[in-house]
């Protein structure tokens, strides 16, 4: 198979992973790609390929030559953003203007709107119906890595020893949680899990979630003057004292933010969760600080226990890991330019699996798949960008 017909295979399986569920993986239809991604790899020559208890896909390509064990990774689940299921695929030879996605539901693409279509006129794009999200994040990394497997395989030639991984739920940000580091037997390590060709990504933010909770008094209304608290306006009240121009929407590139990502509540208990962002650690920290401090205001101010915070962090730039072994960046960055890209590093607002491998000594950066506009309906990849992907792994892998 071609690495296209390998990507419109994958996207048929709904692989959207379930925040919360608590099993592993945290939907059951991640364990079905898996199975079929082991037969592929067996079929190919990767005679060791595995299906783990917890939904993880491992496999080894012995090497021809000697050289250091490099790892490739993606996952197989897709973001709960947008659905998953039932994704209608189709190829659009796109010779630039406006790309109805959908002319029922008046969904377009519009350069000035998706500035990523002027540098695609000319290709041929996979594009969604308008009803679903695509999944090329991360199916296109699966696809161009078994691709490029079984070319690597096929042609002969010089190769390094390869270990393969495809891992479950990175998007709910456990991927990394049952990865098995010391049996991967990696030296070191890539995600196939970027977007723009080209995009060679080393750095992301420092992530945390916080839980605010909020305690208030209910008291009828008619006779509520100096006695009620409302926790939901003790809520709002927290939410108002965060800096504005910290919130996603206006920030962007090194910037961190803090964004309210979902609340709940009455007038006697009310919760605010956010996540937490900043590429550096002390911003990160100092960004921690003002919850806690907020808080403490509020305490002050309508009596201990009003208002409580718990922080939780969930992965580390891997900047600090990836810098004493920028060869490894050297290697990725020498291989794009051998498959035909211009690499440029750009900071990952987010992160990877390979963030948190990073810190459990696997050094791993993060490459681009071709894809744009993920976790949504406007989601699209061009096949040309995949094909240039597959060189690229594909040079990674030769000595």
């Amino acid at each position: 198979m071609n690495v296209t017909e390998r990507f419109l295979k994958y996207v048929a399986f709904d692989t959207q992973s379930n925040e919360n569920s608590e099993s592993c993986p945290s939907t059951p239809n991640q364990k079905l790609l898996g199975a079929e991604l082991v037969r592929e790899m067996q079929a190919i020559g990767i005679s060791d390929a595995h299906l783990d208890a917890d939904g993880y896909v491992y496999g080894s390509v012995p090497g021809t030559v000697e050289g250091p064990v490099i790892g490739l990774i993606a996952h197989m689940d897709t973001a709960p953003d947008c659905s998953g299921t039932n994704v209608k695929p189709r190829t659009v030879h796109y010779q630039g203007g406006d790309l109805v996605i959908n002319e029922a539901q008046k969904l377009v693409m519009r350069p000035a709107e998706f500035p990523s279509l002027a540098r695609n006129v000319g290709k041929h794009l996979i594009v969604t119906d308008g009803t679903t999200l695509l999944g090329a994040d991360d199916k296109a990394g699966v696809a161009e890595i078994l691709t490029a497997v079984e070319e690597l395989l096929a042609e002969g030639g010089p190769r390094v020893p390869l270990r393969i991984g495809f891992t479950p739920d990175e998007e709910i940000g456990r991927g990394a949680d049952r990865f098995d580091v010391k049996g991967f037997g990696a030296d070191f390590a890539y995600t196939a899990d970027g977007g723009t060709l080209g995009e060679l990504e080393y750095e992301n933010f420092n992530a945390a979630s916080a839980t605010v909770s909020f305690r208030g008094v209910s008291i009828h209304p008619g006779s509520a003057k100096n006695k009620m608290v409302n926790a939901m306006q003790l809520a709002v009240e927290f939410h108002t004292m965060l800096p504005v121009q910290e919130r996603p929407e206006h920030t962007e590139g090194y910037e961190g933010f803090s964004m309210l990502s979902h609340m709940q509540g009455g007038i006697e208990e009310a919760t605010l969760h956010y996540i937490i962002r900043d590429h550096d650690r002390s911003k990160f920290e100092q960004k921690k600080e003002r919850f806690l401090r907020t808080a403490d205001y509020l305490n002050e101010r309508y009596g201990t226990g009003s208002v409580s915070v718990s922080l939780k962090d969930s992965y580390y730039n891997m900047k600090e890991k990836i810098l004493p072994v920028m060869h490894v960046v050297e290697r990725a960055r020498e291989a794009m330019k051998a498959a035909g890209m211009t690499p440029v590093a750009v900071p990952i607002r987010g992160g990877t699996d390979g963030a948190r491998l990073s810190f459990e000594g696997l050094p791993c950066p993060n490459l681009c798949t071709g894809g744009e506009n993920f976790h949504g309906r406007y989601e699209y990849i061009p096949v040309e960008d995949m094909e240039m992907c597959v060189r690229m792994l594909k040079h990674i892998a030769r000595p």
